[in-house]
């Protein structure tokens, strides 16, 4: 099963940070319109899983869309989930699936994303600028690599050992959600 190792920071110096990720590729720009979906009761959420319908869209104009499933943490320090994710055609085809088993929109909302994509200290990572427009111009990063289960721990300190190399603190990390976040601002 494939884990995401990740760590997220919210960012006191978003520039210093675009730019040494930008020295080592170029960022690849991207407007997320996230969907959450769960029981009425929210026992999905409660119990740590994720039900989320992604669309996003590149300046280019291609569009795509995921359906992704997350399984509660298996590292709660860092909030790595075991993820699985795929490919649909038509997202408006699959809200109303979800709806018929049960499942309601918690929360929907943009994120506006820089992607960097790279290979430091033997893995494949992926660091995300992240801008939510609703919670007045603050700027997170995740790092990510995918681990097998069992390697959790070394994504992680990989994962780690890239923020310290962007000169984030330990002072900047959070396991805030997103959703979390705009719900708090929204009042919710």
């Amino acid at each position: 099963m494939a884990v995401e190792a990740e760590l997220k920071a919210r960012l006191l110096h978003p520039d210093h940070v675009r730019q040494r990720l930008a020295e080592r590729t170029p960022a690849e720009h991207s407007v997320y319109a996230d969907r959450y979906f769960d029981f009425p009761d929210r026992r999905l959420t409660a119990a740590g899983y994720e039900v989320r319908l992604r669309t996003v869209a590149r300046p280019a104009g291609d569009v795509r869309s995921l359906l992704t499933f997350k399984e509660p943490a298996v590292d709660i320090a860092s909030d790595s989930k075991p993820e699985h994710e795929t490919s649909i055609g038509d997202p408006a085809a699959v809200a109303p699936l979800l709806n018929a088993l049960g499942l309601v929109e918690l929360i929907a909302f943009e994120k506006h994303c820089a992607n960097f994509r790279f290979t430091a200290h033997g893995r494949n990572l992926l660091a995300t600028m992240v801008e939510v427009p609703e919670l007045g111009g603050e700027t997170f990063v995740e790092i990510e690599t995918l681990t097998a289960d069992d390697d959790v721990a070394g994504g992680s300190r990989v994962v780690r050992r890239v923020l310290d190399e962007l000169g984030i603190t330990d002072g900047e990390l959070t396991t805030e959600t997103y959703t979390g976040a705009v719900a708090a601002r929204r009042g919710l």
